[in-house]
């Protein structure tokens, strides 16, 4: 696996203006342009998990099972296909292209400089919102211990406890991923099959009104109690949940061998998709009936609370805490990878391509940190409201990114056929029906933000972002910046091909796709 051309390559239209920009090993050995390969197979594959379970689930899902009922099960496994195909689009991308800018500059490469600009930009903006929301969780969580603490305290202490770990190397950050993922799994797993066993065996204590079982999830009204119109406002939360995701594209600038590790982390998808959401959901409502779960503190930790189990809700608010400081960890370093990528294409300040000794971007790290800082003001000032808010904004911009890795993967693979190019080690399913489908219920999630009178705010705040991001494209970005991103093309040639990167017409394009597609 070749290592110096990811980031030697990743904008090379920069590259004839200045000294550090020189392709191959001489950028290798720049000092402080260059990012480390630190992440290994463990670390990605448990980011890739834990990827799945954080905000959107512990303490989100309360908003959408309110929306719709025991339905919501049926919106996660959607938008969980969904989301998928988004995860292959971009998986094919990430093996032919492994560059720490991921999806921005996939976009700047296949669909032009404007929206390679729009869309990183627009990830940043995912990430910081989202980080908002996970620190404002992580204060209402604090809050089931210390309910006299003010929440702003808290997401304050958090930002710069957080920020400090990712300054330090890849590595360690990917160790600290690993273990707060581990715990999130472990705790989930247990979860339900100890919600299994009180299902099963009729436990029943504490004061809860009404006995466990699978019968709740239809006895409150149906499995639609607010009808099909509940279960579309829901899409709103559900998508907000799988938010962030996409951070498994990112990390193949840092991947060790991002051909083997990739693949594999998006495979597990649909995996955790029915485990973390739909499995587990399944049984908390099973548990406790949908119309109780409210939405003080985690759904987890109220639901058990009500069951009178001892020490189950500190056991759980402590699993909650770590799904959230998971959370803006991996936020912060999506954002700063991303960010550093846009740096490299002139459509960042150049000190955000720094890096320090340990191969971190450090100033990206410090923005951020200064970005959730509003997370406190916003904490301080209107407590109650911030997260449906936030979370209607993240939506929108989430839904925006995936858009745009999925018209970016429609244009690579269009190019791919008409150029001849070798076919694609880690290829996208069913295409491209799957990818104009994902493409239709995405845009249908957008419309149903402004559908709903409680996130149509998503709407006018995401017009008025890509508005300031157009502007400040035609305003700013000059030179090398206004050109396509050229990216080393890292797919392996097919046996008996001609010499390496020559151009074969009428390259094997389906027999490759079935030579190395995996399920």
């Amino acid at each position: 696996m070749q290592q110096a051309p990811t980031e030697a390559s990743t904008a090379a239209p920069e590259n004839s203006g200045n000294a550090g920009g020189n392709v191959g090993a001489a950028v290798e050995k720049t000092v402080g342009t260059v990012l480390n390969r630190g992440l290994n197979v463990r670390h990605i594959r448990f980011m890739a998990l834990g990827s799945a379970i954080g905000t959107g689930l512990f303490y989100g899902s309360a908003s959408a099972i309110q929306k719709a009922g025991p339905a919501v099960l049926l919106a996660y496994m959607i938008g969980g296909a969904a989301v998928f195909m988004v995860m292959r689009a971009l998986g094919e991308m990430a093996v032919r292209h492994p560059v720490s800018g991921s999806f921005g500059q996939y976009a700047s490469r296949y669909l032009g400089p404007l929206a390679g600009f729009v869309t990183g930009w627009t990830y940043v903006f995912e990430m910081a919102i989202v980080a908002i929301a996970d620190v404002t969780a992580f204060s209402i969580y604090m809050g089931f211990w210390f309910p006299q603490v003010d929440r702003w305290i808290w997401v304050l202490a958090i930002i710069f406890f957080l920020a400090a770990l990712n300054l330090l190397s890849v590595k360690v950050f990917g160790e600290l991923e690993f273990w707060f993922s581990l715990i999130k799994v472990v705790a989930i797993v247990a979860m339900i099959a100890g919600g299994a066993a009180i299902i099963v065996f009729g436990f029943q204590a504490g004061g809860a009104t009404v006995a466990p079982g699978i019968g709740n999830l239809v006895e409150h009204g149906g499995m639609f109690p607010n009808g099909f119109e509940g279960l579309l406002a829901s899409f709103a939360v559900v998508m907000f949940a799988f938010g962030g995701i996409e951070t498994i594209g990112v990390t193949a600038g840092e991947a060790a061998d991002p051909k083997q590790v990739i693949p594999k982390a998006v495979n597990t998808v649909p995996v955790r998709v029915l485990l973390f959401y739909v499995l587990t959901l399944g049984v908390l409502m099973s548990l406790f009936p949908w119309n109780e779960v409210g939405t003080n503190g985690s759904p987890f930790v109220q639901i058990f609370s009500g069951l009178g189990i001892p020490a189950a809700p500190h056991i759980l608010n402590a699993v909650v805490i770590t799904a959230a400081l998971s959370a803006i960890n991996s936020d912060i370093f999506g954002a700063g990878r991303i960010l550093f990528g846009l740096s490299r294409q002139g459509h960042a300040p150049a000190s955000f391509g720094k890096v320090s000794r340990h191969g971190v971007p450090w100033m990206t790290v410090v923005m951020m940190a200064a970005v959730l800082l509003v997370g406190v003001v916003l904490n301080a000032v209107m407590p109650k409201d911030v997260f449906l808010l936030i979370a209607s904004i993240a939506t929108f911009a989430t839904v925006w990114v995936w858009v745009m890795i999925l018209a970016s993967h429609v244009a690579m693979k269009r190019e791919i056929a008409r150029k001849g190019l070798p076919a694609s080690e880690f290829p996208s399913l069913w295409w491209p029906a799957a990818s104009i489908l994902t493409i239709a219920f995405m845009a249908m999630v957008i419309v149903i933000l402004g559908a709903f009178e409680d996130s149509r705010v998503a709407l006018y705040v995401g017009a008025v972002w890509l508005g300031v991001l157009v502007l400040a494209y035609r305003l700013w970005v000059r030179g090398h910046g206004r050109a396509r991103a050229e990216l080393a093309d890292e797919t392996a040639p097919l046996p008996g091909a001609q010499v390496p990167g020559a151009q074969v017409p009428g390259a094997q394009t389906a027999p490759a796709d079935a030579a190395y597609g995996r399920p």
